[in-house]
């Protein structure tokens, strides 16, 4: 029984390991804008970073903050603008400052896609509350992040 478990395991973690190897990674990573003198000209709140395998400077980076002001849900698509280093962007304030809000950045480039989630509040982006998925985002870790909670 266990060498017949080694023979039907062993392929498969390393067919599983060679795939993830094979097909790369990409992640959106968030930055300090006070760290990048472009940036901070900027204005920047935030400072975004493509990386991964592949050319990841090449993925396509959107973003949106999602928010409940008046009383009701608001998504906000943010501009992303292009710093000097390719696959780096600044990110403005461009939700309003009352409320709790959740900036959602999702990278897709050759069928892979990423997703990061932060929440932002009137004292700022919180960094430490990042939250970085191999996939699209879920509309329960965003509410989560909203309430205030941990994101599964």
């Amino acid at each position: 029984m266990r060498l017949t478990t080694r023979i039907v395991f062993l392929p498969a973690i390393a067919l599983a390991t060679a795939t993830a190897v094979w097909a790369g990674g990409l992640f959106v990573l968030l930055g300090n804008p006070e760290a990048n003198p472009e940036a901070r000209g900027q204005k920047a709140v935030l400072t975004l970073k493509l990386a991964g395998c592949h050319e990841p400077q090449k993925a396509a980076v959107t973003g949106v903050a999602i928010g409940f002001a008046g009383g009701r849900e608001q998504t906000i698509p943010l501009k992303l603008t292009a710093l000097e280093t390719a696959g780096t962007y600044a990110v403005t304030r461009q939700w309003p400052e009352e409320g709790r809000w959740v900036l959602e950045f999702v990278g897709k480039d050759q069928g892979r896609v990423t997703t990061t989630l932060v929440t932002a509040s009137p004292a700022g982006v919180e960094r430490e509350t990042a939250k970085m998925e191999m996939r699209e985002p879920a509309r329960n870790e965003v509410l989560a992040m909203l309430k205030g909670g941990k994101a599964d």
